[in-house]
């Protein structure tokens, strides 16, 4: 699986989230700032709670902002043969249920995206998968849950 084609693709899902974003919190900050919305009595509360909407659509910006630039900046050159996993790696793993992908990054964890017909999920090294992959290698064997085991078939 080609690195950079997923970089690529990730890419373009948090490019097209923090557009949708930005807009959507462009609209709240209106909204919370608009002279109509005053208001009207004590227990009238839209203007403050169309802020607290503006405020967490703009730290939401904030954080899709800065796993664009970190995903940007990722290499999409793949590892070396007998790489441990590390940010940054493609790793595939394979279980009883068939292959599965992932790309492990400090931000974006969930996202998923299609590659070459195949699925991938992006996930952080502070997730569970995440921690039991690093510092394996191709070749090891990990427990998924009790009974189902995964072997590391790629690293790159």
């Amino acid at each position: 699986m080609n690195k950079q084609a997923v970089l690529d693709q990730v890419i373009a899902i948090l490019t097209k989230e923090l557009s949708a974003l930005t807009r959507a919190a462009n609209d709240s900050f209106a909204a919370a700032t608009d002279p109509d919305s005053k208001a009207e009595n004590k227990y009238d509360t839209r203007s403050l709670e169309a802020s607290y909407v503006a405020r967490g659509q703009a730290q939401r910006v904030a954080e899709l902002q800065e796993a664009l630039h970190v995903m940007s900046s990722m290499s999409g050159e793949p590892l070396p043969a007998a790489s441990a996993v590390v940010t940054g790696a493609l790793v595939t793993l394979t279980t009883p249920d068939g292959p599965t992908h992932y790309l492990i990054a400090s931000h974006a964890g969930g996202t998923e995206v299609q590659v070459d017909g195949h699925e991938l999920h992006v996930i952080t090294p502070a997730s569970p998968l995440g921690q039991c992959l690093h510092g394996r290698h191709a070749g090891d064997r990990l427990a998924l849950r009790p009974g189902i085991e995964a072997l590391i078939t790629a690293v790159s």
